[in-house]
């Protein structure tokens, strides 16, 4: 009886230590925002308002949870809908051959903090990106337990296939090739 005690002990540890926890997106208290430099003199932010995304996680830090997340092109908003619907079309995103935009990767703690590496796919081009993520630390809120984080980053928007490539008289671009990506997370435990 004794040995089934110890057997049964080690299993439920065992299976304990491997267990998953899933967090979905607080839609309500997240933003995939960004910004790109507007002729070369100002910044124009946008954000997608359309998306979902999830990370299940065998730790508590966070370290190694794997993360994926999905947004609707035609949601992007930079609150002018003329430039939006620029975005919108094949010079830019092309939502209607291209309806999502997609990444899929892990979380990685890196010292004292972490990086989000995987996939990024736009227009249906997949490319790797690391992203800087600062772990705000998570909360039991007695209606259930939230973690926040703020992952940045640039990309460049023609490796994608964001083709527009407007210049003004003295050569400079209507819209800069990099993208800088600020995206603020709460997440709610499962």
């Amino acid at each position: 009886m004794k040995k089934l005690n110890i057997l049964l002990a080690i299993l439920f540890l065992s299976v304990s230590a491997f267990a998953q926890t899933t967090w979905t997106l607080d839609k309500a208290h997240t933003k995939i925002g960004f910004n790109v430099v507007h002729m070369a003199v100002t910044e124009v932010e946008g954000k997608f308002n359309d998306f979902e995304g999830s990370v299940t996680t065998n730790s508590n830090d966070f370290n190694g949870a794997d993360v994926t997340f999905t947004a609707k092109v035609a949601s992007v908003d930079t609150d002018n809908e003329r430039r939006d619907n620029h975005l919108k079309s094949d010079d830019f995103f092309n939502a209607e051959k291209f309806p999502e935009l997609k990444f899929a990767g892990k979380l990685v703690k890196e010292g004292s903090g972490y990086k989000l590496k995987g996939d990024l796919t736009i227009r249906d081009v997949t490319k790797p990106v690391t992203l800087d993520v600062t772990y705000n630390g998570s909360i039991d809120t007695g209606r259930g337990v939230k973690a926040g984080f703020k992952v940045s980053g640039k990309i460049n928007r023609q490796d994608y296939g964001l083709k527009f490539n407007a210049a003004l008289g003295g050569g400079e671009l209507v819209a800069a090739n990099e993208v800088e990506l600020i995206i603020k997370v709460e997440l709610n435990k499962a």
